[in-house]
């Protein structure tokens, strides 16, 4: 017998006699590597698997976005950004319709891309877009720090980094439908284990981080599983290979030399206090919102879109009216459509369009 089918046999076994339990995953790449390996098809009818807000692409509220659109379209702003983000609608825009309309704007796979090219282009104001949780937020710190150490006068951050613990707090307050917490093991990676602590000890949650890998997954599910069983929540750390109980003070430290939490706006759960990175005031020059001053235009919403709802866990994407009709990964109207690690796009590439 493979560890998979052993894992998946003693998850049926502990889940013998349990009611309905949801346990919810809060990383892009679980929900991904879940739906890829059909994770939800190897456990019991009595434990479900929902989707929260785990990929920092569909978080990004429509503000946040509707300002990188009025950055793109200021005369002489060359804006770099991770491919997923250009195709987030924003009302009737995108950053890839600016770009098709002769705005300047590119796609990076290392924020250092846009030091090189401020480097090579002084006579361009280049903006780096930053999105991301703690995983990429010490990739953009790194960034602003190298063009200190280069004296590089014309980049600048637009940062739309976001933080986990307060955004889980928020949710999970009223989540009385959510049983038990899958944490993200790439973000563990970087605030250490302990990071997650408050779940079990505020929230009296299970808690279980967990690598991507489908013997991992099942590992943490069963860990899950067992808690909610026994009545006592803790949180286990079923990444060990990686994750460790401390921060990575490297990164940490890094983060903080440039960055303060101030509240941010989280699509689909409102704003949040203290659950974004804003930078420090010392360092206004790079700020490019205080050097560019874009005008901040209504942000036209789309009601049929539920893509907030799949944030929340309170629907799946198939329950959206628009899932796979008129919202598909060719065409995207919500931001959980677009990126690979989003619900919607995780769903409709590896389960079907449930249509």
């Amino acid at each position: 017998m493979s560890n998979i089918s052993a894992l998946s046999e003693k998850i049926a076994l502990t889940a013998q006699g349990l009611p309905q339990m949801t346990i919810m995953e809060v990383c892009g790449t679980h929900t991904h590597a879940i739906r890829r390996h059909g994770i939800r098809q190897l456990l019991p009818g009595n434990i479900r698997l929902v989707s929260g807000p785990g990929c920092p692409v569909c978080v990004t509220a429509e503000e946040d976005i509707a300002l990188a659109l009025a950055l793109a379209k200021l005369p002489n702003v060359t804006l770099f950004c991770f491919g997923d983000m250009m195709r987030v609608p924003c009302g009737e825009e995108s950053l890839t319709l600016l770009a098709s309309r002769g705005a300047d704007v590119r796609i990076s796979l290392s924020p250092l891309d846009a030091l090189g090219f401020a480097l090579e282009h002084p006579e361009r104001e280049v903006v780096w877009y930053g999105v991301g949780f703690e995983t990429t937020t010490p990739h953009t710190a790194a960034l602003l720090e190298a063009a200190r150490h280069d004296h590089v006068p014309n980049l600048s951050v637009y940062s739309a980094h976001k933080t986990m613990p307060n955004a889980l707090r928020a949710l999970l307050c009223d989540a009385s439908h959510v049983d038990a917490l899958l944490c993200p093991g790439h973000v563990a990676s970087i605030t250490g284990a302990n990071a997650f602590a408050f779940v079990p000890e505020e929230l009296h949650l299970p808690a279980a981080i967990s690598g991507f890998a489908p013997e991992e997954l099942l590992a943490a599910i069963l860990a899950l599983v067992t808690m909610v069983k026994r009545g006592n929540p803790a949180l286990i750390n079923a990444y060990p290979r990686v994750v460790k109980p401390g921060a990575n003070e490297t990164a940490r430290a890094l983060v903080d030399e440039w960055f303060v939490p101030c509240d941010a706006v989280w699509r689909g759960l409102g704003e949040i206090p203290q659950s974004g990175l804003a930078l420090r005031p010392e360092h206004a020059a790079f700020d490019a919102l205080k050097r560019h001053s874009p005008a901040q235009v209504a942000v036209p919403r789309r009601s049929a879109c539920r893509c907030g709802d799949v944030l929340r866990g309170s629907i799946d994407p198939v329950e959206c009216p628009l899932f796979g009709k008129a919202c598909t990964p060719q065409h995207p109207l919500g931001a959980c459509m677009v990126s690979s690690e989003g619900a919607c796009a995780a769903y409709y590439q590896y389960e079907g369009a449930g249509i």
